[in-house]
């Protein structure tokens, strides 16, 4: 059963971003962004929460706030890994089976739609839930950047297994079309079975680590959420987080 005392939020963090370096510790009236992220995740209200930091200036900046923080090795590949290098270094009793991956840049996200993504793993069957929105813009359906989680979620229905995950759709496909936010819940055997499979090839042609799961036949349900956090990638992005967390203070 899916619970607090064995659910854990871990927040990989890195200051190498190639468009935005130092990220993590960009500030937000005040805040570092990483803090503001921390902060969303404690609103959750869903178990313990971790920042996986790959610097000691993001650990401290969240020890700062109150919060819990560990330095990981900063060579890591990607997110996934460093929440399974965390998790294995602090809970080596295995106490936590159910593990959210928050990532660091979305200082906007609701912390509803992190517990809905956590609600994704209620059946049995799931080994991976994350979460999608609507897409409504036509021009958001045809931006490459903007990943469509393919899945039928249509009408009344909140929860669907994955069936693909596309950078372009093809002209044949049919709306609705989802909006991938990259918020996973896993269970902590299929975070380890992941992280220890080798990158699928479409995983490495589409540049998308969740087709490795699909690849290797694990399940993937997607959620449906109301709204698309900003994910903060440029000095533009930041400065949008700034205008839209000033209207919310």
């Amino acid at each position: 059963m899916i619970e607090q005392h064995n659910t854990i939020v871990i927040i990989p963090a890195r200051m190498a971003s190639t468009r935005l370096p130092g990220k993590p510790l960009a500030d937000i009236h005040g805040v570092p962004m990483i803090v503001e992220v921390w902060k969303r995740a404690i609103a959750a209200n869903i178990g313990h929460v971790l920042v996986a930091a790959a610097e000691n200036q993001i650990a401290e900046a969240i020890r700062a706030a109150g919060g819990d923080a560990m330095t990981t090795e900063p060579r890591l590949p990607s997110g996934s890994d460093r929440i399974a290098a965390a998790l294995a270094l602090r809970d080596g009793v295995k106490k936590f089976q159910y593990v959210i991956n928050l990532q660091g840049d979305l200082p906007t996200i609701d912390p509803l739609s992190i517990r809905r993504c956590l609600a994704g793993l209620t059946n049995d069957s799931v080994d991976i839930a994350t979460i999608a929105a609507q897409i409504s813009d036509e021009a958001d359906v045809a931006n490459p950047n903007i990943v469509k989680a393919i899945a039928p979620l249509e009408g009344e229905r909140e929860v669907a297994y994955a069936r693909d995950f596309l950078r372009v759709i093809d002209p044949e496909m049919q709306a609705p079309f989802w909006h991938h936010i990259g918020v996973y819940a896993y269970r902590r055997a299929s975070l380890e079975k992941f992280v220890s499979l080798p990158v699928s090839t479409r995983e490495k042609n589409r540049s998308l680590e969740q087709m490795r799961a699909l690849d290797n036949d694990m399940k993937i349900a997607v959620v449906k959420v109301d709204t698309v956090p900003l994910g903060v990638d440029t000095p533009a992005d930041l400065e949008m987080a700034r205008r839209l967390l000033k209207d919310q203070k």
